[in-house]
Order: structure tokens, then sequence, then C-alpha cells
């Protein structure tokens, strides 16, 4: 019996020794039900730009930071010096706001004299056209006359940024106010041809997709002028794709057409 009981005490043993050892290996390669969290911080995080400037990101164009911020192309290849403005690089800073001294900047009030006292209504005029920029604004409720006939086949919405109205190539296409042509060219991707008419400093007109530019930029265009020829650059189908943009910012055209 006192054998018997040291070799039942001996297996007993060595199994609670197998199933300690079995239980640790298993442990050991058993996976991690979630992997531990990994932080890169070998990346540069761009600082926000400071008022009046825009930072570069992947895939802009200097076309495009001008139309999304209401300016001139021209105008901001000038305040920024640019000789090459197909060379802007990723978290370049961009001015995109008129600086101090520029033509577009705001101009200082005439000084009164005696000459300018008896000439009462041409120191009105003069003082309204070199009024500040900043306090340019377009009459509220601006009235815009449709670009182009035919019917509306897409509506505003934030992806499509304007309305599309669909028509023939060759079509007119017709400024929907008085203004200043600030872009004509095809560099901008998705719009085709493109014709940009400034209003004011606060309103600008996009024409897209056009067969045939009938205006270069520096123009000033009439409500109602012929400025292009509808067509189906960069889009699937003969169409006019028409923006409206408020300091850049795209609101939705419909409300302003008559």
């Amino acid at each position: 019996m006192k054998i018997m009981s040291n070799t039942l005490i001996k297996s007993l043993t060595l199994a609670t020794l197998a199933t300690s050892m079995f239980t640790m290996v298993g442990c050991s390669t058993t996976p991690r039900a979630k992997p531990a969290n990994v932080v890169d911080r070998t990346g540069n995080v761009s600082e926000p730009a400071p008022p009046g400037y825009y930072r570069v990101k992947k895939g802009d164009t200097l076309a495009r930071i001008a139309l999304d911020n209401g300016q001139a192309p021209r105008d901001v290849i000038a305040w920024n010096k640019l000789s090459n403005p197909n060379q802007i690089e990723v978290d370049d800073l961009i001015l995109v706001r008129p600086p101090a001294g520029s033509q577009s900047a705001a101009k200082p009030a005439a000084k009164s004299t005696d000459a300018t006292k008896a000439d009462t209504p041409k120191t009105k005029e003069a003082a309204k056209v070199d009024a500040p920029a900043t306090e340019v604004v377009a009459e509220p409720g601006i009235r815009l006359s449709y670009p182009a006939k035919g019917k509306i086949t897409s509506e505003f919405s934030e992806a499509n940024k304007g309305i599309d109205i669909a028509g023939k190539v060759g079509d007119p296409v017709q400024a929907a106010a008085d203004g200043k042509v600030v872009y004509a060219g095809n560099s901008l991707r998705g719009y085709g041809n493109l014709v940009i008419v400034k209003h004011d400093n606060t309103y600008l007109t996009a024409y897209a997709h056009n067969s045939k530019l009938l205006v270069k930029e520096g123009d000033t265009v009439r409500k109602g002028q012929k400025i292009a020829e509808m067509g189906d650059t960069d889009t699937t189908s003969p169409k006019l794709h028409f923006e409206l943009r408020v300091n850049g910012k795209p609101v939705n055209p419909t409300p302003y057409l008559q």
C-alpha cells in the first residue's frame, strides 16, 4: 500500500507539472485579442494657415485655390510674386487676400482741397471708386439671368456645387450679370473649358464644359452677353455647369436666377 501510494503521488505530481507547462506554453503563444495601438510620430502636421492665407494641399492648383477663395488667379499670382504658378508645393502658404499697396487693396481717401470742394459730384464719385475693397458688397439678393436655355438636369448640392443645364454643342452661354472675366482656360480638373466672371468683391460666377471660349481674361462683359459656346469638355454629355460663389463659397444659384 505504501509503494502504491508513492507511485500515485509521483503520477499526480508529473501530471500537475505537465499541465502547468502546457498552460504556460499556451499562454505564451496565444495571440492578442486586440493589437496594441501604434502611433506614427514621424509625420509633420501642418499648422493652420494665418488669416488671409491658404496652405496648399495635395492635388491643389492655383486656379482652384483662387476660385475657392473668390479671387482672380491673375491677382493671386501677382500677390505671391509667382514666376511659375504651376510649381506650388504642398504646405506652401498662398496669400489669398489683397496685400497692402496692391491695386485690389484698400486705397486711402483723397484729401479734400478747394478744387474738390468746388466739384462735389466728382469728389463723391471718386470716394465711391476708392472705397476699401472689404466694404464693396453687392446689392443684397443680386439677380442673375439664366446663362443658357435648357433643362436643369442636376440641382445644386454639396458635391455638385452648382447646377447643370442640358443643351447642344454650340448653344450660347451668356454672362449672368455684368462683370469682369478673371479666368478663361482649362486648368481646373473636372471643369473643362471654363470662364469665371467676377461681379464685385463678393460674387463670382463660373461657366464650365464649354466647347469654345469667346472672351479672355481682363474682358469686361455685360449681362446677357455671349461669352462661350456649350460643349462637353471634361464631361460625358453637352451641358453647362454653372456656379455662383459668394466670397469663394459655392451657393445655390437657383434663388438668384430670374
